[in-house]
């Protein structure tokens, strides 16, 4: 068993839940994005459920080899949140898990927690601990990495979302070797966060695809001329574009792709998208994709947002190299990269899968820091 102990972490202190800690955990538990997240924590949640917990849950899960503290605030003692080890498994690795009170967010304290506790666990034997956390949820994410976990993959349709449906699990792990160190993104959220985030020029304006934007999109990717510029050319399901928004902020954190909406910063309408994707970061370079609703073009919304993102890739990412792929019909295009400060560099014959089991050339464009 894990010796009972509390331990200090930062600002904060873990340490055992009492009785008079139930108001506040049943208070906590009530949040909207608990209630989402931990889906086997009752709903609506009671005194009753927090006192259970306390009671019975936290005991019988240091009986098992596992740990539960409550997170608790170093000066007033007052509860802001709950962090625990499972039980180690026949290979001794364990799983931290943890949760946040409304009024204790932004503050750093689940990093405080998670980095303390994971340190405490390894002193004590522990050769591993994983740290799953919903596709969606990115602040979970954000502490991960902050607490020195390494993203191992996604765990596809690994748990049971509240509504019934199968969730994707992003799956990060420490070793008891490993320095800790936080990790920091390659590619950064835009000023604001995610998904609060934004770039302006004052006629558009950039933010991070989220669900809400998913109609919307996904009307946008059905259109014939952007659905035949796609690669492969091949029809998109609503089901697909659902999960690109899904995993957008993971994807974004991973460093693999950003996907933007572009937006008409008037009336705020969905105008199109832009993306960076094929990010290598050995080289500094990723790919700029973009589309536009027929009924926003011709008004340059598409070059000017273009311009936005790489602006921002340069000034705030790694990235130095940009590129982009046109056909070699599409002047339009051309237009948009030309007026974005993009150089055209070469013609690659036959690159590109077309329709029909068709080749297709790619005209290819870049813009360097």
């Amino acid at each position: 068993m894990l010796p009972l102990e509390t331990i200090p972490a930062g600002s904060a202190v873990l340490r055992l839940p009492n009785e008079g800690d139930a108001g506040d955990v049943a208070r906590a538990c009530a949040d909207p994005d608990v209630v989402r997240y931990i889906p086997l924590v009752p709903s609506p949640y009671s005194r009753d459920d927090a006192l259970y917990w306390i009671t019975k849950a936290v005991p019988a899960t240091w009986e098992a080899g596992g740990a539960d503290f409550l997170i608790a605030d170093g000066a007033s003692g007052g509860a802001l949140g709950t962090v625990g080890l499972k039980p180690p498994d026949r290979f001794g690795n364990s799983e931290v898990g943890y949760w946040l009170a409304p009024w204790a967010r932004g503050r750093g304290v689940a990093t405080e927690a998670v980095r303390a506790l994971s340190a405490w666990g390894f002193a004590h034997g522990l050769p591993r601990i994983t740290l799953l956390a919903d596709v969606e949820n990115v602040p979970s994410q954000r502490v991960a990495m902050r607490s020195g976990f390494t993203l191992e993959g996604v765990q596809r349709g690994a748990a049971g979302g509240r509504d019934g449906r199968r969730v994707d699990l992003t799956a990060y792990a420490r070793l008891a070797g490993d320095p800790g160190d936080p990790v920091t993104p390659y590619l950064p959220f835009l000023p604001g966060g995610f998904p609060g985030g934004e770039l302006t020029d004052g006629v558009v304006r950039l933010t991070p695809l989220t669900t809400d934007d998913a109609e919307e999109c996904h009307r946008l990717r059905t259109v014939p001329d952007v659905a035949a510029s796609r690669v492969p050319p091949a029809p998109v399901t609503y089901a697909a574009t659902l999960d690109v928004c899904r995993r957008n902020g993971h994807l974004w954190l991973a460093g693999r792709q950003a996907e933007m909406a572009i937006r008409d910063a008037r009336t705020g309408a969905l105008a199109g998208d832009v993306q960076l994707s094929n990010v290598v970061p050995p080289l500094d370079q990723a790919m700029v994709g973009y589309s536009l609703h027929p009924e926003f073009r011709g008004r340059g919304f598409t070059a000017r947002a273009v311009r936005l993102l790489a602006d921002w890739a340069f000034a705030s990412t790694p990235l130095r190299r940009l590129v982009a792929g046109t056909a070699p019909g599409n002047t339009a295009s051309h237009r948009v990269l030309e007026r974005a400060g993009f150089t055209r560099e070469l013609l690659v014959r036959g690159l590109l899968p077309g329709p029909d089991g068709t080749r297709v050339d790619d005209l290819q464009w870049a813009r360097s820091r």
